[in-house]
């Protein structure tokens, strides 16, 4: 990975995550602890981060990257977590799907299913599942939340939005985080994303979480599902590598492996 790819890795992180840790910057990277501190010295040599103990942090909070740039890391990761939550969907279940980069890739992969009601507030989602088997006759029924339109995130928010999700009760609701960790399960960056989320979670009867191994064991800034009210998490194998997985695992009901 050339410099420059891992020096916008590094902001995408700084972005999401209040702080991260050199050994943590490192195993998402792929890289030796030294090549991270190399780079990590250049972004705060620019004035991007600073020091601390035990890792570094943002020198001012930045918005999170857009889902479409965020839809580039860990594609292969999140096409496994996609396909692993396939199996846990039946025809006839009413599914709340929120906006995220994994469940953008759900959404590909729900071409192979059919009988679904799926509801979601992510504007590209709806697009995707709307003609999800390439006709233009979609063999799910698709339903877009209304309300104002977040062009970065691609998703409505706000009071419409959550005044809408609470007029259904879902199967099941499939959720993307920015961070999950044992202490402040699922975690948002906004808090306009994080309560579309809240209201979907508290909607459905079974709460599923999709997360790569980059955010386990991570915390965002604002949480909207405690770890002991999540019923399912579907993450990658290199999520065992990570430092709070074991934690994560023991107060989780379910735990599947892509």
């Amino acid at each position: 990975m050339l410099q420059e790819e891992r020096i916008l890795r590094i902001r995408s992180l700084l972005a999401k995550f209040q702080h991260i840790s050199i050994e943590r910057i490192a195993q998402d990277l792929d890289v030796s602890r030294e090549t991270a501190r190399r780079d990590v010295l250049q972004l705060e040599a620019q004035g991007e981060l600073r020091r601390v103990h035990g890792g570094v942090v943002l020198k001012s909070p930045e918005p999170e990257p857009p889902v479409s740039e965020r839809a580039r890391v860990n594609q292969k990761e999140k096409r496994a977590i996609a396909k692993a939550a396939l199996k846990l969907l039946q025809p006839g279940q009413t599914v709340f799907l929120d906006a995220g980069s994994t469940t953008t890739i759900l959404a590909e992969e729900l071409a192979s299913m059919s009988g679904l009601t799926l509801i979601t507030n992510g504007l590209n989602i709806a697009l995707k599942l709307g003609t999800a088997d390439g006709s233009h006759l979609p063999r799910n029924t698709v339903l877009l939340l209304g309300g104002r339109i977040d062009a970065g995130v691609q998703a409505t928010y706000g009071d419409d939005t959550i005044n809408e999700i609470h007029r259904y009760q879902a199967d099941i609701a499939l959720l993307s985080p920015v961070g999950l960790c044992r202490q402040h399960g699922a975690t948002s960056f906004e808090h306009h994303e994080a309560s579309v989320a809240r209201a979907m979670a508290q909607q459905a009867r079974h709460v599923v979480i999709l997360a790569d191994y980059s955010k386990i064991g991570q915390s965002s800034r604002v949480s909207y599902v405690k770890t002991n009210d999540i019923d399912t998490i579907v993450t990658d194998a290199r999520a065992r590598t990570v430092p709070g997985f074991a934690a994560l695992q023991r107060g989780t009901a379910q735990l599947v492996i892509a």
